[in-house]
This record gives structure tokens, C-alpha cells and sequence, in this order.
């Protein structure tokens, strides 16, 4: 049973243990979510030239939409500031510094009325992230950058999370998709043709949960958890952004959700920075997670910086 939590006051050991049994938290408030927001509002009004960015779909022919958010997304991402705010957010959160690692913010921007929901906009449909090379013990932070609503953000079907489902995950490569699809993006206009892990049968979207946390607050939830984008009727573009982060002590005790029905290969963890001084996770504990991976991949595994 998915239970969704408000405002904890448990530890990060039982908040995780807790995620990974299939439980969502909502923290509604927090000072470097703030600030972290406000960074992010600068930078993306900048980059839409002093256009609002939940109604610039408005005025902008969509092409040139996405060529301003292939331009602006990795900049976002890789901006030395960016990772200085995870950093501050999860030490906020009683994450421990020494052994709690990050990857990247991805900045999400979901278009209203089906403008663009392809490629670099992509509106995903239902899936877990651990069917794209996530560890079972990543956990996934989402905080809006704008004020969201029951009709453009995040569904997570509930009745999934302990029921395996058939899907494309056994197709999927983590440095494959590296190599060959994530440059390409922001050309996949109109029709997304990467292959990406979906379901591969009929499955049932109600019951469904969707949490609307506040700007300044977040929700945090395993990357097993089988989750989608709401088709946006808002009439605004929602912006919003996601990291993931793993606990070293659960990579090495291999302690995280229990995997129902993902059969990648590959894995995200050498994308993970430890936040108390951006080192990676040394090669001998992401190695068991390598198993049969072939050696002219390998020079692929890393995405984030």
C-alpha cells in the first residue's frame, strides 16, 4: 500500500526504507528549495528572452521552442551553481554528506494542449525509472518552478509498484542510449522515434496519485515507482526539476525497492557525485552492477559532469 506522507520528522534512513516500500513524501517547505527555485527562474527567463516560460508556447513557433530548450537544458544541468543547490537541499534534508550522492538536475518543461511532447519536451509515458538502468535503491526528488497543478503534474500508479508488468527495459543499454539517442533530443519534433522502455501490455492507469507539492517544497520517490506525465489541459507549460540520489550504504548492501519487472543493462551509478565533495563511487562498488556489460560501451557510461 503507497501511503503519501507530509512533512516528515523521521530520519533519512527511514524516510528511505519507507520510499522503498512504496511510500511518497512531500515536503512542503524549505528554505534551499527556494533559493534553488529562484536560481532556476533566472536562468530560464533568460533564456526565453524575457518571455514567461509557462506561456512562451504561445508566441514561438515550435521549433524554435525547442531549439531554445536544446540550447538551455545542458547549460542548466551542468551549471556549477546547479549542483551547489542539490548539494544544500539534501544536507537541508538530513542526507548524509559523506554518503549520500547526486546526479545532475534535469530541468522538465511539459507544453500544454499537446504542443510539444515530443524529444526534448518528452511526455513520458507510464514507466519506472529502473527500466531505464537506475539502481533499485535510487530515489527521485521533484520540485516545481512554477505553481503546478493536479492537471499538468506527476501520476503514479499505486497498483504497480509490487506487480511486474511487461515492458521494453530488456531492449535497453544505459551507455547504448548515451552513444547513440540522448544527443539527439531536441531534433525529435512531431514523433519521438527512440526506442524507450514502455509498457508492453495493457495496463490500468486508475487508481492513480497525484501529489502537487508548493514551490519551495519537493516529493521524493523510489525510481521503481511506476510513475507518468499528466497530460497538461493547464493551459500552462509546466516547468519543473528532477535529481535522483542513492545512499552509498544501500549500493553496497544492495538495499532498495524490490525489482518486479526490469531487465536493463547498463547502470546510472557512475553518474552519482557524493555531496560533501563531488567524488564519483569507486569503480568496486558500481562493478557488480556492470555484469556483462561489453568493454566498447564502457567508455560511454558516464552522461552527467
Amino acid at each position: 500500500m503507497t501511503s503519501v506522507i507530509v512533512d516528515p520528522t523521521c530520519t533519512d534512513d527511514e524516510r528511505r526504507h519507507a520510499l522503498y516500500d512504496g511510500d511518497i513524501f512531500v515536503h512542503t517547505h524549505s528554505p534551499a528549495i527556494q533559493a534553488f527555485v529562484a536560481f532556476t527562474r533566472g536562468l530560464i527567463e533568460d533564456a526565453f528572452g524575457g518571455r514567461d516560460p509557462e506561456t512562451a508556447q504561445y508566441e514561438m513557433d515550435v521549433k524554435e521552442y525547442a531549439e531554445v530548450l536544446g540550447s538551455f537544458k545542458p547549460t542548466f544541468i551542468h551549471h556549477p551553481e546547479s549542483k551547489v543547490h542539490l548539494r544544500e537541499i539534501l544536507v537541508e534534508h538530513g542526507c548524509d554528506p559523506e554518503l549520500t550522492y547526486f546526479d545532475v538536475p534535469r530541468l522538465r518543461t511539459s507544453t500544454s494542449d499537446n504542443y510539444l511532447t515530443t524529444g526534448i519536451a518528452y511526455a513520458f509515458h507510464p514507466h519506472r525509472d529502473t527500466w531505464y538502468s537506475a539502481p533499485m535503491m535510487q530515489l527521485n526528488w521533484w520540485l516545481p518552478i512554477y505553481d503546478v497543478s493536479p492537471d499538468n503534474v506527476v501520476a503514479f500508479h499505486p497498483d504497480y509498484f509490487a506487480k511486474g508488468i511487461a515492458n521494453g527495459s530488456e531492449r535497453y543499454n544505459y551507455y547504448a542510449w548515451n552513444r547513440d539517442s540522448r544527443a539527439i533530443a531536441a531534433s525529435q519534433i512531431g514523433e519521438d522515434t527512440r526506442d524507450q522502455p514502455k509498457p508492453e501490455e495493457p495496463i490500468a492507469l486508475d487508481p492513480q496519485i497525484r501529489p502537487v507539492p508548493p514551490v519551495g517544497g519537493t516529493m521524493v520517490f523510489s525510481g521503481a515507482q511506476l510513475h507518468s506525465s499528466v497530460p497538461n489541459t493547464s493551459g500552462r507549460t509546466r516547468v519543473s526539476v528532477d535529481f535522483r540520489v542513492v545512499h552509498r550504504g544501500d549500493v553496497e548492501a544492495g538495499r532498495g525497492a524490490v525489482n518486479v519487472d526490469s531487465h536493463c543493462t547498463g547502470t546510472t551509478m557512475r553518474d552519482y557525485l557524493r555531496v560533501s565533495d563531488q567524488e564519483r563511487l569507486p569503480a568496486e562498488v558500481i562493478a557488480p552492477y556492470d555484469v556483462g556489460v561489453p568493454d566498447e560501451l564502457l567508455q560511454y557510461a558516464i552522461y552527467s559532469s
